[in-house]
């Protein structure tokens, strides 16, 4: 007997790789094809327009990735990783070493995510297991405390000064149809949307990434079946902090200097979006994530007193006006409780 029979025994149908469901609604599906007709008329009429949008996907990539992260922890959890964005920094940090004994951008970045996996794993068998049964309160307090610890390590390691990092993706720039993009935007949606790729793949295909989901989902009757739902959940950890040191690292191109406060306004942004997409939904935290890019990279062009300053309190606006319409997200959905 397989482990998908196993699993359908138990009742765990809705992790299996047959049966998708993004939770999004007929209006969410209408309002994101009216989206995407309007982002391609727009960008057939004007370049400026067509310019603004590649880079808001590329900034749009940056928060669905650490979006992502943060809806694989609180999926298991239940609880909001306030530490993610400092987990990425402090990543950032040790690639940013490795290229100063002189590895090579690419190798120190691939060497970089290995090290936030197993990082992740630590983070969650030495920190959170011990507090995560008692309580949620006790798990966000000792998730606040990492990230004031890793805030201090990287202060006391490396100094406030701001470090500069070698350009992965050059300088270069192309002009398609008399849009300019630039190979840095290109190779940050190249890479992020690759990385979201490959680990739906391996969610959506694997027996270990059917385990893992079970672990999230259902762990009393995925312990039944014999998965170890303590390490799938470490797991889960680690595949987040990959997600963050990917945000980390595409992050540092686009601001051109690395900083202690490097990844502080970032994690802002994905919580926007993975509340916005719905907080269990992984695809409901990409899609929101890409688009609140591009919506606040249009918003800054053709919305004259919407400042650099005044973005943030955009996206949340925009945030609070779909919570009002819809608590769960775009894609989540209500929770039914019996009594």
């Amino acid at each position: 007997m397989s482990v998908y029979e196993l699993f359908g025994r138990f009742g765990i149908r809705d992790v299996g790789t047959r049966r998708i469901s993004t939770g999004a609604s007929l209006p969410v599906m209408a309002l994101l094809v009216a989206g995407a007709i309007f982002l391609a008329a727009g960008s057939l009429i004007s370049s400026q327009f067509a310019e603004l949008t590649v880079s808001g996907v590329a900034q749009g990539s940056v928060f669905a990735s650490l979006a992502l992260a943060l809806v694989l922890i609180y999926r298991a959890t239940e609880v909001v990783n306030f530490a993610q964005g400092e987990m990425a920094m402090g990543t950032t940090y040790i690639a940013y070493q490795f290229t100063v004994w002189g590895l090579p951008y690419w190798a120190a970045f691939f060497a970089t995510l290995a090290i936030a996996f197993v990082g992740g794993i630590a983070v969650q068998q030495l920190i959170i297991k011990p507090v995560q049964q008692k309580s949620v309160l006790a798990v966000v307090i000792v998730t606040i405390g990492l990230l004031s610890v890793i805030d201090g390590v990287v202060l006391w390691i490396f100094g406030g000064d701001p470090k500069f990092m070698p350009a992965p993706f050059g300088a270069a720039v192309y002009h398609v149809g008399g849009v300019t993009m630039s190979l840095t935007d290109l190779g940050t949606i190249a890479v992020a949307i690759g990385t979201v790729l490959v680990l739906w793949l391996f969610f959506q295909f694997t027996k270990l990434g059917l385990a893992m989901r079970a672990a999230a989902l259902r762990p009393a009757a995925a312990r039944l079946v014999g998965v170890r739902v303590n390490w799938m959940l470490a797991l889960g950890w680690g595949f987040a902090a990959t997600l963050g040191a990917v945000a980390g690292l595409l992050t540092e191109p686009s601001q051109f200097v690395l900083s202690p406060t490097l990844m502080q306004p970032i994690l802002i942004y994905a919580f926007a979006a993975a509340v916005l997409g719905g907080l269990e939904s992984p695809v409901g935290a990409v899609i929101s994530g890409i688009a609140l890019g591009v919506f606040l990279n249009l918003v800054g062009q053709y919305v004259g007193f919407v400042t650099s300053e005044l973005r943030l309190p955009v996206a949340f606006a925009v945030l609070l006006v779909v919570l009002l319409v819809k608590p769960s997200g775009l894609f989540g959905r209500a929770a039914v409780r019996k009594v």
